[in-house]
Order: C-alpha cells, then sequence, then structure tokens
C-alpha cells in the first residue's frame, strides 16, 4: 500500500441508536468496516503532552474511535500531513496502510478504541520515519 495518500484517511460517522437508557453506536465487520476486525486495543491514561503512534503499517488498517475525550490524529504520506479530531463515540478514523500515524494532544480522561484488520504483528510496523520515507519510494 505504498501508494496510499491522506486523502484515503477519512472520517465515516458510526451510526448512533439513542434510546431512553442511552446511547448504542454498533460497528460490524463487513458492513461498518471494509475489513474484518481481528484485534482490538485500547489507549487510556496517557499522560500530558505525549504522543501515542509515531509509526506506519504496511497492511494493517485501522479504525480509530474516541470512546471518551478527545485527540487528534496526524498523518503523514510523505509528501502531505493533516490532523483529524476525534472528539466523538459515533465519529471513527478509517486509517488505510501506508500512512504515518501519530495520536495526540489528548484530553483528561481520553480513551481510544482501535480496531484492526489483522493480529499484532511487528513485521508489519514501520517505526523510523526516515525508513517509512524509504519505503513510500521504492517501486
Amino acid at each position: 500500500m505504498k501508494e496510499t495518500t491522506i486523502n484515503d484517511c477519512r472520517i465515516i460517522e458510526l451510526g448512533k441508536h439513542h434510546g431512553a437508557t442511552g446511547n448504542i453506536t454498533v460497528v460490524d465487520n463487513g458492513k461498518t468496516l471494509d475489513f474484518d476486525t481481528q484485534r482490538i486495543f485500547f489507549i487510556y491514561d496517557i499522560p500530558g503532552g505525549v504522543s501515542r503512534g509515531g509509526h506506519s503499517h504496511k497492511t494493517l488498517r485501522e479504525l480509530i474511535i474516541a470512546t471518551s475525550g478527545s485527540f487528534e490524529v496526524y498523518v503523514n504520506d510523505g509528501n502531505e500531513q493533516r490532523s483529524f479530531l476525534l472528539n466523538h463515540p459515533s465519529k471513527a478514523l478509517l486509517l488505510p496502510p501506508g500512512v504515518w500515524e501519530e495520536l495526540r494532544n489528548f484530553s483528561s480522561g481520553a480513551v481510544a478504541l482501535v480496531l484492526a484488520s489483522i493480529p499484532y504483528t511487528p513485521e508489519d510496523y514501520i517505526r523510523d520515519f526516515d525508513q517509512f520515507l524509504q519505503y513510500k519510494k521504492e517501486p
């Protein structure tokens, strides 16, 4: 997915169902997502001023949701960069592989829920930005 760009990153609106006892938002494999979730993890209790991520993936796709609080997701494709504010559990950011990602500016109590398309695979990660730029240039 070396040819992906920040234009392939997009906010999707998740269905929000209202009820007298609260709201529910549902994410379905093959319906809400164009991939099957193989791994789910939470990021929380982030100290002030700390960022998370700082990597890219070769094949993994992600859906990132702010289940509580807010944070920004900075993406870079080697040519352009952009940020997305996530601040409501009914909005999510769909990230393709081949895009550098960094989560920043976490509010107090923020929780990031991440749904991933493959299990944790260390070989799928590019953790050095210069190596990422080289990867994007390779044929």
